[in-house]
């Protein structure tokens, strides 16, 4: 990691837009919306100045489906939006699951349903990891705890993407898009591989490539779900990653991501200061869900809380981890309000407690 020296100090937003440059990404098509709009202010500025196209799309759905005409050509591109602009683009990233095409995508989450509120939120944990749109299909979902992370985790969606040919999701709240720290942007890039599917055009020296996600024969379409899903199976052995901190000798381990897990953290230091023998497993992929530690840390802890800016959508895969051999509870808030350290410590007193108050 470079020193404090060589880091700048950005906003997640801003992070997130200079990742994408520096990872090779020259098309992007979005549509302003709070609390990521600053994604899209950082692109128009600078994408003219590299050669590359930033388009502000009439709509979000004609955003996600100029993403789909550029990821067929076998190039970098991104959108981002926040949650209702998501939920628009869904059957857009349907479309690019059935044809198999790489491409990246950021929700800075803000509280819902409906239009909601501009505030912080964790509830699109469902939308995007159970899939995002219409049919059987998967996106890789990575859910950064810091504004290096934003940028850390952009270069690694760009790279997953092509690498298995699907969307790969930056899933933050909207803490996480306006908050300042110190990044580094001295990344190891990964160059996109070869794409000889992709639509570029051919002098007749090899056969025409289609892109299609239409398939009119049931036993074609069946092979292409089973392979797909083949995939996926090896992505959720070989991608999944996780934080642990303290989680070894925990009575009560604490399950959190992005803002969440940086409030749970200093629950879990107090707690100690305290005698409760308390750990915490931060999910950096939500989706491949990082089941591994959950089944260790479940042989010997009591408990498990899952901190989340939602009404409780994360806790329904920690129980799975964990095969509900032990008690799972909520510490919640929701509509764009975060936990409080101090409401995390209580949760874990009570989970230590056996359920008592």
């Amino acid at each position: 990691m470079s020193n404090m020296a060589d880091k700048v100090l950005m906003k997640g937003n801003e992070a997130i837009a200079e990742a994408a440059i520096l990872a090779g990404c020259r098309h992007y098509f979005g549509y302003p919306i709070t609390p990521q709009t600053e994604i899209a202010a950082y692109m128009a500025k600078k994408m003219p100045k590299i050669g590359g196209c930033f388009l502000q799309a009439e709509s979000e759905i004609a955003a996600i489906n100029m993403v789909y005409g550029v990821a067929a050509t076998g190039k970098r591109v991104m959108t981002s939006s926040s949650s209702p602009g998501i939920a628009l683009k869904s059957e857009g990233l349907s479309y690019l699951a059935g044809a198999d095409l790489p491409a990246f995508i950021v929700n800075v989450q803000r509280g819902g349903p409906g239009l909601g509120g501009i505030q912080p939120s964790q509830s699109d944990y469902f939308q995007a990891t159970r899939a995002g749109g219409h049919g059987d299909f998967r996106m890789i979902v990575l859910a950064p705890a810091s504004v290096q992370e934003m940028a850390d985790l952009t270069v690694k969606g760009f790279a997953l993407a092509d690498k298995y040919r699907m969307t790969a999701m930056v899933l933050a709240d909207g803490t996480m898009g306006q908050m300042m720290e110190p990044v580094s942007l001295d990344f190891d890039i990964e160059p996109a591989p070869a794409k000889p599917w992709a639509t570029v055009g051919t002098k007749l020296e090899r056969e025409h490539n289609i892109v299609n996600s239409l398939f009119l024969k049931p036993e074609e379409l069946e092979k292409f779900n089973f392979d797909r899903y083949e995939r996926y199976k090896y992505i959720e052995e070989n991608e999944a990653m996780y934080e642990e901190y303290l989680v070894d000798d925990a009575d009560v381990v604490v399950a959190a991501f992005g803002i969440a897990a940086r409030v749970a953290r200093s629950a879990v230091n107090e707690a100690r200061k305290q005698g409760i023998k308390v750990g915490m497993i931060r999910p950096i992929t939500l989706w491949p869900f990082p089941k591994a530690p959950f089944e260790k840390a479940v042989k010997h802890a009591k408990a498990f809380v899952s901190v989340e800016l939602s009404m409780g959508q994360m806790i329904e895969d920690v129980r799975l981890a964990t095969s509900c051999k032990v008690p799972v509870t909520l510490c919640n808030r929701a509509g764009g309000m975060i936990p409080s350290p101090e409401q995390v410590l209580e949760a874990v007193k009570k989970a230590a407690n056996g359920g008592a108050e």
